[in-house]
């Protein structure tokens, strides 16, 4: 879709109608005899100086001129610091150093720590200690050790306060030392010259202290350095006695507890019969294991019996000789075996030299079967024998596991009073067990409390000595400090005061064409028009939009109008964000009016000018960088926002270019171009569109939630205007405004020259 009123051959021919007819009448109003007035002489304008630039060349010849304001000032400070650091009173420091490692005598150790090391102080139990050194309880035994109190040098009362300092106390600069105690005053001096820190990455704690007299200050980083160890001593020897007292206190209740909890374990006993045997185990079940024992054990022979009855009944059925170990190892049977053996032993020596029939051999064979038949009656009464033990051993089974379960149902009802039983004894023992710990605390909590010299988790490692050197004040660096210091304060402001000169506000005279252009219904000859220079002040006025050089007459008509239309645009808020500036007018006229509305804008609000017409070097020439890239290489992919967007001149307008030269105009029909000035619309508070002619523009690009504003060319008729915002509602814009005529450049041959108005 595209706009209509230039596209449609119907309006179009009604506008070119509209524009000839207006010309015509021009002609015939236009006199034969035309005599141009001349113009008059216009002063060179001098080109603007921007505001940012600092003119170095300049601050260097106001210090080189005003040297005397800086020598001065720096040559005094430089005698005062030199006076000063010799009149002040020098201190002498001296320091002394402590190892904080943390370790004890290992036969003074507790139990419980001798088989272990102890862990290393880690940094903050070391600037524990630095507070410690630092504590008011040592300051105060340091003081009274060193009769501190006694010296004019920390109780400055005792040598009269100077007037100065009395005066600088009425106004509240310093304390007033007649309001403070004398601890107070020796304290307050002694700390002023005390400081205790802990060395990097080290257990290591340094003692300073500063003295006008030097052997003071060793001998009192001498005693802070001993007070911090007797300190500590003192503070391990309480800790020990009162450990030993709170011992004391306990091991008393102790004692009475375990007794009374082993005197109710015992008369519970007694009252349930739980009596302990052997082992440390009760009566009943020390039978319960017994019975159970001898239970076992008449089982295994009553199992042995029987098995050893049936083995030789089992022979004997058989006809096999017995061979069982029973039969054989008894005493009845150890002669028959015997006989048998040699009676087998004759039968076979005969056997080889007689026959069977021989009477010798009938002889040795009937003792023979008479012998077998004596081993297996033998045999017979055997396993009888062993048939009576199993009996026997299986009575014995039967009585013991009666008893057995007698004793478990005894045992059953007595678990309940044993469990009882258990519990006090349980809490006898643990009673038992405190006392006992307490009693090992005790003693050597008390060993150690006897001790003349305890142990400390530090030791001196470097006593102060005497120093002749001074360490307050540091003359050369406070002279230096203070006369360098000096050296930049004056100069700074002088340079201070160049800087406020240069950017100081001044008239800037802007003068406009000396002649106005004469119209056919004027007289023939005119008089010169010389306009009068109009001041702007660039300081208290914010940077105005800059409009070309116009006559005096289009001068007043054109800029109020406009400036109108600002006024309106600003007063619709966010209606009036996107504003397309389109036309039927000639030359750059339509890129004028753009810039100068939006400058108009950027006084107050955020405003962005895109150029979408791309057809005036006005754009190029006002922006900050001319060759910036536009929207064809952002949507070629090759620029970003950040690169396209640049800055105007002489305001706080923002420009987007519509390409580099040579770009493809049809870049500009893409979807994404409308994509780009959405995005500008959540960025800026106005978004101006310099749409040209739009001849091949979306028309979706402009209209969208758009208002027009019309730049027609000066011959168009009041109908044909009428027409083309009609058509142009018509196409979508919200709200279309027609300027009376476009903004022309003084010189239609040459570049449009434009200044801050």
């Amino acid at each position: 879709m595209r706009i209509a009123f230039w596209r449609a051959g119907k309006d179009k021919a009604v506008v070119e109608r509209a524009v000839s007819k207006a010309k015509a009448e021009v002609m015939r109003a236009e006199p034969e005899p035309r005599i141009e007035a001349k113009p008059a002489p216009v002063a060179p304008r001098q080109p603007p100086v921007e505001s940012g630039d600092i003119d170095l060349h300049a601050l260097g010849a106001a210090l080189a001129r005003k040297r005397g304001w800086i020598i001065v000032p720096t040559v005094l400070a430089l005698v005062a610091s030199v006076a000063i650091v010799n009149l002040v009173t020098p201190r002498y420091k001296s320091e002394s150093r402590i190892l904080i490692d943390g370790r004890e005598n290992v036969f003074l150790r507790p139990n419980s720590d001798r088989a272990e090391e102890r862990q290393a102080l880690d940094a903050e139990a070391v600037t524990s200690q630095v507070q410690l050194v630092l504590s008011r309880d040592l300051a105060r035994e340091i003081i009274k050790k060193n009769k501190l109190a006694e010296r004019p040098e920390f109780d400055p009362v005792l040598q009269g306060i100077s007037p100065l300092k009395s005066l600088a106390a009425l106004v509240g600069i310093g304390r007033d030392p007649f309001s403070m105690t004398p601890e107070e005053r020796v304290l307050d001096a002694y700390y002023e010259r005390l400081q205790a820190y802990a060395v990097d990455k080290s257990r290591v704690i340094v003692i300073e202290f500063q003295s006008a007299d030097p052997d003071l200050a060793v001998r009192v980083a001498n005693s802070i350095a001993d007070g911090y160890l007797v300190l500590q001593q003192d503070a391990r020897q309480d800790q020990a006695r009162n450990a030993s007292q709170w011992y004391a206190g306990r091991i008393d209740e102790l004692r009475r507890n375990v007794s009374e909890a082993e005197a109710k374990a015992e008369d519970f006993r007694s009252k349930s019969s739980l009596f302990i045997g052997t082992n440390n185990t009760t009566l009943s079940n020390q039978q319960m294991g017994e019975v159970n024992t001898q239970l076992n054990n008449a089982r295994a022979l009553k199992a042995d019996a029987e098995a050893k009855a049936r083995l030789i009944r089992e022979m004997i059925q058989s006809g096999k000789p017995i061979e069982s170990s029973e039969v054989l190892n008894s005493e009845s049977m150890r002669t028959p075996s015997q006989q048998r053996v040699a009676l087998r032993a004759q039968l076979a020596e005969q056997s080889s030299t007689l026959l069977g029939n021989h009477p010798r051999i009938k002889e040795l064979k009937a003792q023979l079967a008479d012998l077998d038949t004596q081993i297996r009656d033998e045999a017979a009464k055997l396993a009888r024998t062993l048939e009576n033990d199993s009996r026997a051993a299986g009575g014995r089974v039967q009585e013991l596991s009666a008893s057995l379960e007698q004793l478990k149902k005894q045992a059953t009802s007595t678990n309940g009073q044993d469990v009882q039983l258990r519990a006090l004894e349980r809490e006898a023992k643990a009673q038992r067990d405190l006392l006992e710990t307490y009693l090992a605390k005790y003693r050597e909590a008390n060993t150690r409390e006897t001790i003349d010299t305890a142990p400390t988790d530090g030791r001196i490692i470097s006593r102060a000595i005497v120093s002749n050197m001074p360490a307050y004040p540091k003359k050369l660096p406070i002279v230096l400090i203070a006369t360098i210091a000096t050296l930049l304060l004056s100069s700074g402001v002088v340079v201070t005061g160049e800087l406020l000169r240069q950017t100081a506000p001044r008239a800037v005279a802007v003068f406009t064409p000396a002649q106005t252009r004469t119209s056919a219904r004027h007289e023939p000859a005119v008089e010169p028009m010389v306009a009068e220079p109009m001041v702007v002040d660039p300081v208290m006025a914010e940077p105005a939009p800059l409009q070309p050089e116009m006559t005096a007459e289009a001068d007043v008509s054109d800029f109020a109008e406009i400036e109108r239309l600002a006024d309106s645009l600003r007063a619709a808020g966010a209606v009036a964000k996107k504003v397309t500036v389109l036309g039927t007018a000639a030359g750059e006229a339509i890129t004028l009016s753009t810039l100068t509305l939006a400058r108009h804008l950027a006084r107050d609000a955020r405003v962005v000018v895109v150029d979408l017409a791309a057809s005036s070097p006005t754009m190029a020439a006002v922006s900050v960088d001319a060759s910036a890239p536009g929207l064809a290489e952002l949507m070629q992919g090759e620029a970003s926002f950040a690169q396209i967007i640049t800055r105007d001149k002489l305001s706080r307008l923002h420009l987007v270019m519509a390409g580099r030269a040579g770009f493809d105009r049809s870049l500009l029909q893409s979807p994404r171009v409308t994509l780009a000035v959405d995005a500008l619309l959540r960025a800026y508070d106005h978004v101006l569109l310099d749409a040209g002619s739009a001849s091949d523009l979306p028309a979706e690009l402009l209209t969208a939630h758009a208002r027009a504003v019309v730049v027609p060319d000066a011959s168009m008729t009041p109908d044909a205007r009428m027409l083309m915002c009609e058509q142009l509602k018509a196409v979508g814009f919200s709200e279309v405004t027609m300027l009376s005529r476009p903004v022309q450049p003084s010189d239609a041959g040459d570049t449009p020259r434009v200044v801050a108005a």
